[in-house]
């Protein structure tokens, strides 16, 4: 199938009622918006792993379902530095961002990205650094620890900001990073507890949050 092609087929399917449950979750897109569940989404595309001319084709169709498709079929290996960076800038829900996060955090530049994108101003874009930290956690089994060691101080700088799209992703940046392994949970815990005491209550809420998890 071509990109207007699969474009066609996404319209056909669109739910009144995915659209409305989705905003119930927060996501409301500036785009074209068609409700549709990640589960199908995934199921169309397995018949175009790796398929990225679809998928840069796919993405600038401004529709959202079909921009986290593109992100589903996309080659990790030919995203290039630019592209992330052109599609992160046009993030404009959590999905998105989060479906993002997990092709960039299987490129060779994954860890440059997540802490450049960490000290960007904009929330999808901030919790994008955040969200391929803990892509990388969860998916990178190869990588030594010295990388997510790496990525603690940028979740103490951005613990302060208590947006709550950037919170959450900070959390679960931390929460991952604590579950690889056994050096990583202490590393983990300490910074969490190092953040409890900070004032900001998005630090606070942060340390909560992970110490539930890691310390159960």
């Amino acid at each position: 199938m071509t990109a207007p092609e699969i474009i066609s087929h996404l319209r056909s399917l669109r739910s009144t009622a995915g659209i409305a449950g989705q905003i119930r979750f927060g996501i409301e897109p500036r785009t074209e918006h068609l409700g549709l569940a990640v589960p199908l989404l995934r199921t169309l595309a397995k018949a175009h792993r790796l398929n990225h001319p679809l998928a840069l084709d796919l993405w600038i169709s401004d529709i959202h379902d079909a921009r986290l498709l593109a992100t589903f079929v996309a080659d990790p290996a030919r995203l290039t530095r630019d592209q992330s960076e052109r599609w992160v800038r046009e993030c404009d829900t959590w999905a998105l961002t989060d479906a993002l996060a997990f092709l960039v955090d299987r490129t060779v530049f994954a860890a440059t990205k997540a802490h450049l994108w960490s000290t960007r101003q904009g929330e999808y874009m901030k919790r994008a650094g955040f969200a391929t930290m803990a892509g990388m956690a969860i998916h990178r089994k190869e990588l030594p620890d010295e990388v997510f060691l790496a990525f603690l101080p940028d979740i103490a700088r951005e613990s302060i900001d208590d947006r709550l799209h950037v919170k959450k992703a900070v959390s679960w940046a931390l929460r991952q990073i604590g579950k690889r392994n056994p050096v990583l949970r202490k590393a983990a815990v300490a910074e969490a507890k190092r953040l409890a005491k900070l004032p900001a209550p998005s630090a606070r809420w942060i340390a909560k949050d992970a110490l539930a998890e890691l310390k159960a």
